[in-house]
């Protein structure tokens, strides 16, 4: 038995339907955008989450304070 009741040889058949219907330079491309979308995404999550380790910016002790302009 394969993944979830499916067999090899089902998933062969599959795939040949696949490469029938697109092309192998289509299903290429395809693939080639997709890891490009996936390596963005992770980019943009680290990034995020440099961002949010960072400490907070101190403020500037020459600026007053809203509570002392009150």
């Amino acid at each position: 038995m394969g993944i979830g009741g499916i067999s090899v040889w089902q998933l062969l058949i599959i795939l040949a339907i696949v490469v029938m219907l697109f092309g192998t330079k289509r299903l290429r491309s395809l693939g080639s955008d997709l890891g490009s979308a996936v390596k963005g995404f992770r980019k943009s999550m680290s990034e995020d989450n440099d961002s949010a380790e960072k400490p907070a910016a101190k403020p500037d002790p020459a600026e007053p304070r809203d509570e002392q302009n009150k």
